[in-house]
């Protein structure tokens, strides 16, 4: 199976049982059986196309920033988007391929002095991965600036969903219950004054790097906001935080984000998210739902 996909797509670079450790911002993961990286939507589309006919499993990653594979890896073809990069701009439209990244996109926008992205401006994921979990950070979310985006479903065929047809809520979309892939989106920004929107594109970057451990590997933040509640002060309360599990620990900058500082598997990650979920229940009765995603197979 694995050597079919080289002999079918010579135009697609692809790797063999690869391990994911090499792309998740946990540094942490097993391998994938088969892992592609399309260029265009056509060979994206072929790629679950061929997957279809020859009943193989298949899931796309964005850039893996908010993301847990386990330490057997995932077995199938893996889609990485890393090379659908383009970004365009129309009047007050942004475009942007599913690959490339959030932060180069809210550049893009302020070079045309567009408005309305800058609290996406320090989000290290892809435009298909926050789209797909309504990303959000400083009172706005994706859903605020979403126009449409072109997904490609387990079938092949090729849709354009508007924004209710996403149905946007806190870390969701209508993608996450569809099993497709987000090939680009659109959003809707407004002209703004240039030296403004830099400012607060510059001041939310200062706040993430004083607040966040950006200087270890992480998953980003671990878990959902549970209503009425600060997760980070709840696992503070808890006397959990600086806790280390392997070589994975609850960050001591800030307790919401779990941090890779010697050499941890994706096994201490999920046992380390378990025990946290476990104690928090205990102590305060409030059950903390993950916002990373945990895929893959157990070694």
């Amino acid at each position: 199976m694995k050597d079919a996909f080289k002999q079918a797509f010579p135009e697609i670079s692809i790797l063999l049982d690869e391990p994911l450790m090499n792309y998740t911002f946990t540094k942490t993961g097993g391998p994938a059986d088969v892992l592609a990286f399309p260029k265009s939507t056509e060979e994206t589309k072929a790629l679950v196309d061929y997957c279809r006919k020859e009943d193989i499993p298949w899931l796309v990653l964005g850039n893996a920033s908010n993301l847990i594979v386990r330490d057997g890896g995932i077995r199938g073809l893996v889609i990485m988007l890393s090379q659908m990069t383009k970004v365009s701009v129309t009047d007050t439209v942004v475009e942007a391929q599913a690959g490339a990244k959030l932060i180069d996109t809210t550049y893009a926008a302020l070079k045309e002095n567009l408005a309305g992205f800058e609290f996406a401006s320090g989000i290290p994921g892809s435009i298909g991965g926050a789209v797909f979990m309504n990303a959000g950070a400083y009172d706005g979310e994706i859903k605020d600036v979403f126009l449409s985006c072109d997904v490609l479903f387990a079938d092949g065929i090729i849709k354009t969903l508007d924004h209710n047809e996403m149905n946007f809520s806190y870390r969701h979309s209508a993608v996450q219950d569809l099993g497709a892939i987000i090939l680009n989106a659109r959003f809707q920004l407004k002209k703004g004054n240039h030296d403004e929107i830099k400012a607060r594109m510059d001041e939310l970057t200062a706040l993430r790097q004083a607040k966040q451990p950006l200087e270890y590997p992480s998953c980003g933040s671990v878990f959902k906001r549970p209503a009425g509640h600060f997760t980070g002060k709840l696992i503070q309360d808890a006397g959990l935080q600086g806790l280390k599990w392997g070589g994975a620990q609850i960050s001591e900058k800030h307790a919401g984000f779990i941090v890779n500082i010697d050499n941890a598997t994706a096994t201490d990650y999920v046992e380390l998210i378990a025990y946290i979920q476990k104690t928090i229940k205990e102590k305060f009765d409030v059950i903390l739902e993950t916002e990373v995603r945990i895929i893959g197979e157990e070694k």
